[in-house]
């Protein structure tokens, strides 16, 4: 189902899915039955937290050839050039291939 998120950087993804609560391996099999659903050319926004996720969930998107438009903390830290905390919920923004 097509939603839009208010929250989204510029306000308009074709589809949204929240995988806070998720655990790998769901976090990235969640992700994917979300892309299954997309047309080419579709964007979603998946919300999510943990270093796993942040680090597997991006990384096997593109490796199926989508591409990841961005992603970034929902809060970033305050500019002292560190990384954002992986316990924050980040916002992925992807376009199907």
């Amino acid at each position: 189902m097509a939603t839009t998120d208010p929250a989204a950087p510029d306000g308009q993804v074709d589809f949204f899915i929240d995988i806070t609560g998720d655990v790998c391996p769901m976090t990235f099999v969640r992700a994917k039955l979300l892309i299954e659903r997309m047309a080419s050319g579709q964007t979603a926004e998946i919300r999510l937290r943990g270093a796993e996720p942040l680090a597997n969930v991006p990384r096997a998107i593109a490796a199926q050839g989508h591409t990841v438009v961005a992603m970034a903390a929902e809060d970033p830290e305050d500019g002292d050039g560190a990384p954002a905390d992986p316990h924050r919920p980040h916002r992925l923004r992807l376009r199907k291939a």
